[in-house]
């Protein structure tokens, strides 16, 4: 039983996640960026 929770926690490619959450990370980023300076009338 324990074995197999292992071997499915285990078999999870991790890399792969953080590698789409890195990207999805950045997408994101830009129209934060924008929406901030939008917000405060392009004032940093």
């Amino acid at each position: 039983m324990l074995d197999g929770i292992i071997s499915g926690f285990t078999s999870i490619n991790w890399e792969v996640i953080f590698q789409l959450l890195s990207v999805a990370l950045i997408v994101l980023a830009g129209p934060a960026v924008i929406f901030v300076l939008a917000f405060r009338n392009g004032n940093l």
